[in-house]
């Protein structure tokens, strides 16, 4: 049975050489991250107490985000606290219509993408302006981001050099970098200049002094907050971290791990609002407390959003991230999918060899595999289980609880080797699709072993060897 994102990965991997340079673009950030982290000795032990601060937070959550909240509004920042999506929502448009904002310029925010905040704003009338250049491209595109990090990693530059024609009127036929990113510099600074508030999203936030901190490669987050009187933070709850000691901790893994930097760029910690302007912080659950209260999916909410599980992911690299029907794609995409509404987004569940790269590349140690292994053990529960892997899975059952009958199809097993190719591949066997059936060995393992054959051919091997 074809899902969603088996269709959808199907329409993108028709496009070979777009699935070849995208996986190869992807596994060269990932490689970039490898050669960091084996610059640092001390790099597992940056990842385990990473770890260990995380679950110290987020199970300690209201202790963290009472002190957190404490420190904010005695800084002069005015909190809001937001149940759900909508609600976020109507909080950042009554702040917007009591400053009379007409421009809102906004940095790179996956929790404002969570609440679809921007066609919310939108609808009311008011402009909203991305600043993050790959976000600014995808707006003018009317497409959402395929990776949380390079939101439009999969454009190459001549993409964006027609796309810049038509809508920014540069010259025809240039795609030089160097000459795209001036034109994006010219067109967002007048942005810029003009807008009546600033939006960003939120890294991390320092509960023992109230800080909040957002990291950029681009500068965009301080050139938006520097201008307007008002800014505006919107955070997930579970972004709050005990104090600067432990940022120091992410701060080290963060870059390296999403894009193979030192550092960003940027590193900005936002404590008070500027001399005579108003400074607002929206923290929002939207399904969070859920989340804490399951126990087998509880350490999604570690999540520092540095991609690198999507950078090492080998159905994302050759899929791509519109397969994928949650908002987020690769494995920390399935995982908050399926917190958010299993029903919906189960199908994302496919998009996983297991090979378990994302658990080995995580900075703070998420077991994103093992919970996408249970994700999928549940599925049956939620309706939505393959029924042709159901009836495979009893045949499998009723066959190995019988070692007879077992063995026979072992012996039997030969015969399909010297079928008709049309007999084996076609529309009901789903693994011949791009691939070759193994040959059937003539005697199976535990026949050979029982004639000694396998004990000769080690003894015989080894003394070669030696």
């Amino acid at each position: 049975m074809s899902t969603k994102h088996t269709k959808a990965a199907d329409l993108f991997i028709e496009n070979k050489e777009q699935q070849v340079w995208h996986n190869k673009t992807l596994h060269f950030v990932r490689d970039k991250r490898d050669k960091m982290a084996m610059q640092l000795p001390e790099w597992e032990v940056l990842r385990e107490t990473a770890h260990k601060i995380k679950m110290h937070t987020i199970t300690h959550l209201d202790h963290y985000l009472d002190l957190f909240s404490t420190r904010a509004e005695a800084n002069g920042i005015q909190v809001h606290w937001a149940k759900d999506a909508e609600e976020h929502n109507q909080i950042v448009y009554e702040i917007l219509q009591s400053h009379k904002v007409r421009k809102l310029v906004k940095s790179k925010s996956m929790l404002a993408e969570e609440c679809h905040l921007n066609p919310y704003l939108i609808d009311k009338g008011i402009n909203v302006v991305e600043s993050d250049l790959g976000e600014r491209i995808l707006q003018l595109l009317n497409e959402p981001p395929s990776h949380i990090v390079m939101p439009a990693i999969h454009l190459k530059r001549q993409e964006v050099g027609k796309l810049f024609e038509e809508k920014l009127h540069t010259e025809k036929d240039n795609s030089d970098p160097t000459y795209l990113t001036r034109a994006a510099r010219a067109h967002l600074r007048e942005e810029f200049l003009t807008a009546d508030a600033a939006m960003t999203g939120a890294n991390f936030g320092v509960a023992e002094t109230g800080d909040i901190v957002v990291c950029t490669n681009e500068g965009n987050a301080d050139m938006g907050t520097a201008l307007p009187p008002l800014h505006i933070v919107t955070m997930g709850m579970e972004k709050v971290i005990p104090n600067l000691q432990s940022l120091s901790v992410f701060i080290r893994l963060l870059a390296r791990s999403a894009t193979g930097q030192p550092v960003t760029a940027y590193t900005s910690h936002y404590r008070k609002p500027r001399e005579g302007c108003e400074m607002h912080l929206v923290i929002v659950d939207n399904g969070r407390s859920e989340a804490l209260s399951n126990e087998d999916h509880i350490q999604t909410l570690k999540c520092i959003r540095c991609g690198a599980c999507m950078n090492t992911c080998p159905v994302y690299r050759r899929s791509g991230g519109y397969s994928y029907t949650y908002f987020i794609p690769g494995p920390i995409g399935i995982n908050l999918g399926m917190l958010h509404a299993p029903k919906e987004y189960y199908d994302n569940l496919s998009a996983c060899s297991l090979c378990y790269s994302c658990n080995n590349v995580c900075p703070v140690k998420i077991d994103l595999a093992d919970q996408i292994y249970k994700w999928r053990q549940n599925l049956d529960s939620f309706g939505k289980a393959d029924p042709m892997k159901k009836v495979m899975s009893e045949g499998m059952k009723f066959m190995f609880e019988r070692p007879a009958l077992f063995r026979t199809g072992l012996k039997m097993a030969p015969i399909v080797n010297h079928m008709p190719r049309p007999l084996i591949y076609n529309g009901l066997n789903d693994w011949g699709k791009g691939r070759e059936l193994p040959q059937f060995a003539s005697e199976s393992f535990a026949a050979l072993w029982k004639k000694g054959k396998v004990s000769a051919a080690n003894q015989k091997r080894s003394n070669h060897e030696q």
